[in-house]
């Protein structure tokens, strides 16, 4: 018997039938990522049931030597959950794991299982009259693990900021199968290092996460979203800036996106029209929202808002939802922006950050030494403006053979860009991680500190370098 077998006996007797698969046809589907760039092998799916299961399951791979890739909806963008091709690995499967354990209205806290989907979670506090404030476009299959483990970011950072700023306590399995349990949150502990800080980000290769208790703030009594139409991605930063002064904290979201990804959208989905009867270069969707209903309305605010923008010759038109199905529709134009994207044929996707004030400058600048070194190819930015973080995509032009042109000119511009991201000071992940698809770029461009610093926590954690090999370190 191999090494895997034995492994396979023993695994199925702790996890019954449930709990652990080598069927192919069931196995198969999750060993791609959701871009199609990575695929993988494994020795079998496993599916543990709760946290003990879990410890006792990642016990025995260490036993036998056996690799673990953790995997939660398999949204990811950077091929983290995706298991190599030496078929040594297991595939964790953490959906099973979605218990919400309680939610503490009075504190505004949730505890809930790695494996609960995010969609699912919105629902369950919008119940109590609650929200979790945290969303995007793959909600329906993201999970919380996958969410903390790449500190995820999406469309309400300006004002809430990412994964790691919601989560107030966490548990984990380590390598070895203890169980990290930190889900009690306390305002003040000066207990040595924030433990929970290094598993946030760390992609599951310091630990798996198995629950956490999340940040809830109460459900929103108002909600405005506008969409707006500007010249130039410059008019859309002086947008920002004016909004921020004009609704203050009320301002949850600001992301831009040109005509040329409105257009592919457009395509992309079935009975769907622009917002604005005009073209304009660039567009905003802005949203402005309120914890409590007031005699000052929100629609007024914003009203007063956009028209003072327009006079100040801030935008060239606008229009505000006039109801809850409406805000909807503009939303779901910004979030169909990445599938449509990848319907539209071959790209290289970058999801970089630069200070917030230096983005428009940045794009303007490298866009067209972009196109202009690689002739056909069309330079496409969208995205989170309000916290400096936008999707780089470098449409191809037309190809015949996709994936050659991916592994050829597709990875020289996405060096090109990533050289220039590190030259204006930013970051060649913002919010999807590095998983395996940028792991050799983080090495090129990493700070050799930082770097050294990494690979010590690894060490420390993972001595046998069994959780998510190959991703990020």
């Amino acid at each position: 018997m191999t090494n895997c077998d034995t492994f396979f006996e023993e695994a199925a007797t702790l996890l019954g039938p449930r709990g652990i698969t080598n069927d192919t046809e069931l196995v198969e589907p999750w060993l791609t990522d959701w871009r199609g760039r990575f695929t993988g092998r494994a020795c079998a799916m496993a599916s543990p049931a709760n946290a003990r299961e879990l410890s006792e399951l990642v016990r025995l791979c260490a036993k036998h030597g056996v690799p673990i890739v953790p995997q939660g909806g398999n949204s990811g963008m950077s091929g983290g959950a995706t298991p190599d091709d030496s078929g040594r690995a297991i595939l964790l499967s953490l959906r099973r794991m979605n218990a919400i354990r309680e939610v503490d209205e009075e504190s505004r806290r949730v505890t809930c299982e790695a494996g609960v989907v995010l969609q699912t979670l919105h629902e369950a506090v919008e119940a109590k009259g609650l929200r979790f404030p945290l969303t995007l476009g793959g909600k329906g299959s993201a999970t919380v693990g996958g969410l903390i483990s790449t500190n995820a970011g999406g469309s309400q950072v300006l004002r809430h900021g990412s994964m790691r700023a919601l989560v107030l306590g966490l548990e984990a399995a380590l390598a070895d199968g203890r169980i990290f349990s930190m889900l009690t949150p306390l305002k003040k502990d000066n207990r040595g290092f924030d433990l929970k800080q290094l598993l946030i980000g760390s992609e599951g290769t310091m630990g798996i996460v198995t629950a956490a208790t999340l940040k809830l703030l109460p459900a929103v009594a108002e909600r405005v979203v506008v969409w707006a139409g500007l010249p130039s991605l410059r008019a859309a930063r002086e947008l920002l800036l004016h909004c921020e002064d004009s609704a203050g904290d009320a301002l949850e979201g600001f992301e831009v996106m040109p005509q040329a990804c409105l257009d592919a959208v457009l395509d992309h989905l079935p009975d769907s029209r622009s917002p604005l009867t005009e073209r304009h270069a660039w567009y905003a969707l802005i949203e402005v929202v309120a914890d409590t209903a007031s005699a000052d309305t929100l629609r007024d605010r914003c009203e007063t808002m956009m028209a003072s923008a327009f006079e100040n010759d801030l935008l060239e038109d606008a229009v505000l939802s006039a109801s809850e199905a409406q805000a909807e529709a503009f939303w779901l134009l910004r979030e169909s922006v990445a599938p449509a994207e990848r319907a539209r044929g071959p790209a290289v996707q970058h999801d970089i950050s630069v200070p917030v004030e230096k983005m428009p400058e940045f794009v303007e600048t490298t866009a067209p030494m972009i196109e202009a070194e690689w002739p056909g190819v069309e330079a496409v930015a969208f995205g989170h403006l309000g916290d400096g973080n936008v999707h780089y995509h470098m449409i191809a032009p037309k190809v015949k053979d996709a994936l050659a042109w991916q592994m050829g000119p597709g990875k020289d511009i996405s060096r090109r860009v990533h050289d220039l991201v590190t030259q204006w000071g930013g970051s060649i992940s913002a919010e999807h991680g590095i998983g395996q698809l940028k792991r050799e770029e983080l090495v090129r461009l990493g700070d050799p500190v930082a770097l050294s610093m990494l690979r010590a926590v690894k060490q420390a954690l993972d001595p046998q370098g069994l959780l998510n090999p190959g991703k990020l370190i």
